[in-house]
């Protein structure tokens, strides 16, 4: 299972919310950079991006950040946050993202971003599916859609999709675990789905939980800036995550 720091960024800052709200933001970071080369170091290849500007104002806003960091750093970058035309998600590629997470817009604007996934494949654009109470929520969380959780991914996967960045809003930044009955649930339901489990991770036997349902990967924030995973752990577990399993 691929382990997927993330860094969530406002005013160009590395910052975590709790739940998704903007009044709990808390910077810890005010270079990104810093903290990308830090998880590089420790063997981290992979990173989740968000630019909560973007999101929250519907346009790509941070895009010198993932610049930066995708030209001084090796790091495999999934980027997502306000991307909403062909025009961001162009200024994303061009700034170094690997792949992007497209969310609030496969909701508002499912046509173009059928036309993403049909144009850049499955391999460059995920879907982002963030839940709150069952139902898909966008607009950096601050909108609830009447849209169900499983029917959307399932949807999306017959448009040709096949990895799934699922966060539970609940679970995000609380540091109570994470909601692995929810990915089994889907998963059973999707057995060919590249599930990325979000909100909540903790410990490191929350790994071993959400591996054990069959996720492909796992984001982790808040316990990594809180300290309550290490960075030297996480390189442990990426090392040899079996020796974790008693965690």
């Amino acid at each position: 299972m691929r382990i997927i720091p993330a860094i969530d960024i406002i005013d160009g800052k590395c910052v975590r919310l709790s739940k998704g709200d903007y009044s709990t933001q808390k910077i810890y970071n005010e270079n990104p950079l810093e903290v990308a080369k830090a998880f590089e170091s420790h063997g981290i290849n992979y990173l989740h991006l968000v630019d909560l500007d973007g999101a929250k104002i519907g346009q790509i806003t941070n895009y010198k950040i993932l610049e930066q960091l995708a030209s001084k750093t090796n790091l495999k970058i999934d980027f997502g946050g306000g991307l909403k035309s062909d025009a961001d998600l162009k200024v994303a590629f061009e700034c170094g993202a690997l792949q992007i997470t497209g969310g609030s817009i496969a909701v508002k604007n499912p046509e173009l971003f059928q036309q993403w996934i049909a144009t850049y494949g499955a391999d460059r654009i995920l879907l982002g599916a963030d839940q709150n109470n069952g139902k898909i929520a966008v607009s950096g969380w601050t909108e609830t859609s009447e849209l169900e959780l499983i029917p959307f991914i399932i949807a999306y996967v017959k448009k040709g999709i096949s990895t799934v960045i699922c966060t539970d809003i609940a679970k995000d930044g609380m540091l109570l675990g994470p909601n692995a009955k929810l990915y089994k649930k889907i998963i059973s339901e999707i057995p060919t789905l590249q599930l990325i489990a979000s909100g909540g991770i903790t410990h490191l036997s929350d790994l071993q939980k959400v591996a054990a349902v069959g996720c492909e990967g796992a984001i982790l924030g808040k316990a990594i800036y809180e300290g309550v995973i290490s960075l030297k752990q996480l390189e442990q577990y990426i090392l040899s995550p079996q020796s974790f399993e008693s965690c």
